[in-house]
């Protein structure tokens, strides 16, 4: 080979390592299921009100469920599976609680306090 073949090699087996270096994202994934395949549901809760609100959210059974919360008051999320889940939400921006229902079903994710119904998973095989 001449010295310009050995370069342009070189330049692409360096390319083709960076490549395959930087497309590894499990450093970013949290722990457990990827970001990609869990359900985010995202709520926010102002002035008395909720949103969404009585809404119907499919989902798989085993599925990470991630519920991302804004509040300006405290209150329970209440989920109904079995087992349950209670998470206490404080007045403040940028909660996250998750959980995974392993049996289907219809599961609702409410309010105590505000008594409100934000969604009803709809748990699949």
């Amino acid at each position: 080979m001449t010295p310009r073949r050995l370069r342009y090699g070189f330049v692409t087996v360096a390319a083709g390592s960076l490549l395959v270096g930087c497309s590894s994202g499990a450093e970013s994934e949290p722990a457990g299921e990827p970001a990609s395949t869990a359900r985010i549901i995202d709520i926010r809760i102002a002035n008395g009100a909720v949103s969404p609100a009585n809404t119907r959210t499919e989902a798989t059974a085993g599925q990470r469920i991630v519920l991302r919360v804004d509040s300006d008051a405290t209150d329970e999320l209440h989920v109904h599976s079995a087992p349950a889940h209670t998470f206490p939400v404080a007045a403040a921006s940028g909660q996250q609680f998750d959980f995974t229902v392993t049996v289907p079903g219809r599961v609702e994710i409410e309010l105590h306090h505000l008594g409100r119904t934000v969604t009803t998973l709809l748990v699949r095989q």
